[in-house]
């Protein structure tokens, strides 16, 4: 395998979890067989198995001894709380990001609430912030905090209405296993009034959360505030 290049579980996955996304397999659709993904992907059957494990833990398909797999309805609400990210809950038809500051290198002492190591201060982050509509409603803000290591031409990326857990994923194979949040109920300030069009006095949800990635001692950070208003929030974690 070349360097840079996803296995082909990953491979696998990723195609079917993006025809799942696009409606070619629709809800209560059958995925071809264990059989017919090993022809089609000249692939063996463990290699085909883990790619249908993740979409199943990932909550796209259910798997029924005897039938195969069941493409999934999505869940209703906004999946803030999922490992799979708010694009993949929502949808990205539906979701629009706009970057309020672009990554940029920085250096940290804390986390939000979240306390750093020694090593995590030393290598500094990678600081963005986003605003992110729902069907043109401005739901989400939110600052991202991720470890300056090994992320070749990061600030160079377009994270205009692109997932940053699809990014990290799919260009530097760090996938979200992950992790611990905190959420309170706070009073939205004046820029917070600003972003998501709320008279004074208005409440809003702060979301600060510690994510965790297959790679060892790889974490990111994110502090979120969440309009709820309108919406419910949902999802495992």
């Amino acid at each position: 395998m070349k360097e840079g290049e996803l296995p082909l579980h990953k491979k696998v996955y990723e195609l079917l979890r993006k025809h799942i996304k696009e409606g070619i397999y629709a809800e209560g659709d059958l995925l071809p067989s264990e059989n017919e993904l090993c022809g089609l992907h000249n692939a063996t059957r463990p290699t085909i198995r883990k790619a249908l494990d993740r979409l199943a833990n990932e909550g796209f398909i259910q798997k029924q001894q005897g039938k195969g797999s069941i493409v999934k309805a999505a869940p209703k609400g906004i999946g803030i709380l999922s490992i799979t990210g708010t694009t993949s809950a929502i949808g990205s038809e539906n979701l629009e990001t706009i970057i309020i500051v672009k990554p940029e290198i920085r250096p940290w002492t804390k986390a939000f609430s979240f306390e750093l190591t020694d090593f995590e201060k030393e290598l500094g982050c990678i600081y963005l912030e986003r605003l992110r509509l729902v069907n043109k409603k401005p739901v989400f803000f939110d600052t991202t905090m991720i470890p300056n290591i090994n992320l070749p031409r990061f600030t160079s990326r377009n994270f205009e209405n692109n997932s940053l857990f699809s990014i990290l994923r799919e260009h530097y194979q760090i996938d979200v296993t992950g992790g611990e949040q905190k959420i309170q109920a706070i009073i939205a300030n004046e820029t917070l009034q600003s972003f998501f069009e709320l008279n004074p006095g208005a409440p809003i949800l702060q979301l600060d959360r510690k994510i965790a990635t297959n790679k060892n001692d790889f974490f990111f950070y994110s502090q979120v505030y969440c309009n709820a208003s309108e919406f419910a929030l949902y999802g495992t974690f």
